[in-house]
């Protein structure tokens, strides 16, 4: 009888392979198991990082479903602050797992439950999904290598202390301002504190004098730090021999592109990803145009928004910057001929346009070595300007 247990046992073990779903949380993990057959999928929470206790359920979940325990294990879940580290770990220990962008997973305009488990049931009903061959079920999110990660860390530290300076120089023009002084907050302006009068003639308030210096004692070091990071940034350049830093290298050549624009689209894009085609670098922008038709109604819905919003609102700096220091080039032409002579909202939706031509030129450039139409470069060897022919 064990005998032909087994066997039956043996006999029912199906081929395919298992799908899992994470819903992460901060204490606990909810789990989402199919065989991609049964309509209901088998549900489990775990402790957060609890990683013996998720091989227990795999293996539990493949005799559930009654799978050989070689099959293949295939796993999702969205993109958030646990960033990538989890998906490391999926990969280490075999498993297939996809990080997918939470924007693009479709829900249902009318009002419905939300919990933990129904959405760990969407999530692991469209993994099915995008397995069997169904990719634009949601959009998966490029996992960075390790190095590429944290070399990210410079340059969003400096863009964190810039906003940082700005809020401490507006809270002190704030408390300057509403008894009656209006100034820049300068050194100078510290210098001369003692001199400064409210509105009326009268020495500022003792406790509104001390809780300006402590704000401008915050501002020295947060410019301080900020002093730091550039001189590290641009040491980090001189001595770097990588392609990230040869890539830098080539877009500063460029005029209207410098030390911040270059650093960010190197390291957050251009540095270790690679396009196949102008569409895939627009899509992972973001610069998608999006339009709407419906019977007699078409129109345009802007673009999508997706993808890298550094990279994106960068490029759009940098063609209003390229636009002032590139003017005889041909994109520079082709938007004043489109756009130049419109009205503000005009200009700005040609600029977004201008902004994914720039991206794609700057692609080619460091890519094929192509020069865009007409760009200037920097300090030609000949004392002239290179001109793109």
């Amino acid at each position: 009888m064990n005998n032909q247990a087994a066997r039956k046992t043996k006999n029912n073990v199906k081929k395919g392979r298992l799908y899992l779903a994470f819903e992460l949380s901060l204490a606990s993990w909810k789990l989402g198991f199919s065989d991609g057959e049964c309509t209901r999928a088998r549900i489990r929470t775990i402790k957060a990082q609890d990683f013996e206790a998720l091989g227990e359920e795999i293996r539990t979940s493949k005799k559930h479903f009654e799978l050989a325990q070689t099959a293949a294990v295939v796993s999702c879940y969205e993109a958030g602050r646990e960033g990538f580290w989890l998906d490391r770990v999926l990969r280490e220990r075999g498993i297939e797992n996809v990080v997918v962008d939470a924007a693009s997973i479709d829900v249902e305009r009318r009002k419905r439950p939300k919990t933990d488990r129904l959405d760990a049931e969407v999530l692991v009903r469209n993994l099915v999904w995008y397995w069997r061959g169904e990719r634009d079920v949601w959009s998966v999110v490029r996992v960075p290598s390790r190095e590429a990660e944290d070399r990210r860390h410079l340059h969003r530290e400096i863009g964190t202390l810039q906003g940082e300076q700005q809020r401490h120089r507006s809270r002190i023009q704030s408390f300057l301002f509403g008894h009656g002084v209006v100034v820049n907050v300068t050194a100078r302006l510290m210098r001369d504190f003692a001199t400064l009068r409210c509105w009326e003639g009268q020495p500022l308030p003792a406790e509104l004098s001390a809780r300006i210096e402590r704000e401008y004692a915050r501002l020295q070091l947060v410019e301080q730090q900020l002093k730091q990071l550039r001189q590290q940034q641009a040491a980090r350049l001189k001595e770097g021999q990588t392609p990230g830093a040869e890539k830098i290298r080539l877009l500063q050549k460029l005029c209207g592109i410098a030390m911040t624009s270059s650093w960010v689209f190197v390291m957050e894009f251009f540095g270790w990803r690679q396009f196949a085609n102008r569409r895939e670098l627009a899509g992972a922008l973001g610069l998608t145009p999006m339009p709407y038709q419906s019977g007699s109604r078409s129109h345009e819905q802007g673009i999508s928004h997706a993808g890298n919003r550094r990279v994106r609102t960068m490029a759009i700096e940098i063609a209003w910057s390229w636009l002032r220091y590139q003017p005889r080039s041909a994109l520079s032409q082709w938007y004043q001929q489109r756009f130049g002579s419109g009205g503000k909202r005009l200009r700005r939706i040609g600029i977004v346009a201008m902004a994914r031509r720039l991206m794609i030129d700057l692609w080619r450039y460091m890519e094929q070595g192509i020069l865009p139409p007409g760009a200037v470069l920097k300090k030609a060897p000949d004392a002239q300007a290179l001109v793109a022919e």
